[in-house]
């Protein structure tokens, strides 16, 4: 993989944070990166998605603007590769042991002897991105390792209206269940890749923890950290790259 050029960019947003939040380099958005590598005369170019579904900034959002690239530099080759989780091959077996060993570490870390466990995404409007969820949910809840453990998933938020109720339950629901129902112990693992206003320090999740906590003093809550920076992502994307280059 050395001798391919990689460009970490974003889709949107991130053009807005100031430089010296990022040791002094401008934050890059795809489509302006793309059009600049056609412009110099590139001949191919991988669009390889960091995301663990099929969200609507990948099926909606960027294929028409790859469209429009395409009709602009007809010389070169624009490719979007697969998300992180397909249900036809083995990463969802790959991301579930990353998410497993998080779990058990901050369970080892807390001392909690047996918590209920809440596989949380931030939650989407596409049925098919709650899917790699449940997916993953539920492989986690099949484990061995937590045949004992009630393991159930939450979305940290979904849009007004009963056509969004597939994200049901929320977290902020599902942590006071699981309080009323007398557990005492849980682990919110974050199927989030990065820390951020959703899943960093202070952030979305972090405030619903501490929003139901102080209605249930009794309820301790540990959260996972995101896995976006492990091995096993590592490996999905370099999988996701060998399959279009």
């Amino acid at each position: 993989m050395a001798e391919l050029p990689v460009r970490p960019v974003s889709l949107l947003h991130s053009h807005r944070v100031e430089a010296d939040e990022l040791d002094g380099i401008n934050a890059e958005l795809l489509e302006p990166a793309l059009e600049q590598f056609a412009a110099n005369s590139g001949r191919r170019a991988i669009a390889l998605p960091l995301f663990f579904g099929p969200s609507g900034a990948l099926v909606d959002y960027l294929p028409p603007r790859l469209d429009r690239l395409r009709r602009q530099f007809p010389a070169c080759e624009f490719i979007l590769a697969d998300c992180l989780e397909s249900p036809v091959d083995d990463s969802g077996e790959v991301l579930v042991a990353e998410l497993a060993h998080r779990i058990r570490a901050t369970i080892r870390e807390r001392g909690f002897s047996n918590p209920a466990v809440i596989l949380t995404d931030h939650g989407s409007p596409l049925p098919a991105v709650t899917a790699v969820r449940n997916r993953l949910g539920q492989a986690l809840a099949h484990r061995s390792d937590f045949a004992s453990t009630d393991v159930s998933v939450a979305s940290m938020e979904r849009r007004d209206g009963e056509e969004y109720a597939f994200n049901e339950p929320l977290l902020e629901t599902a942590l006071r269940e699981n309080a009323r129902a007398d557990h005492h112990e849980a682990v919110v693992a974050l199927q989030f890749l990065f820390p951020g206003r959703h899943a960093g320090p202070g952030g979305d999740i972090a405030t619903i923890c501490e929003s139901v906590r102080s209605e249930f003093p009794n309820l301790q809550v540990a959260v996972t950290d995101p896995i976006g920076e492990s091995e096993a992502v590592l490996a999905l994307l370099l999988r996701r790259l060998d399959a279009v280059r």
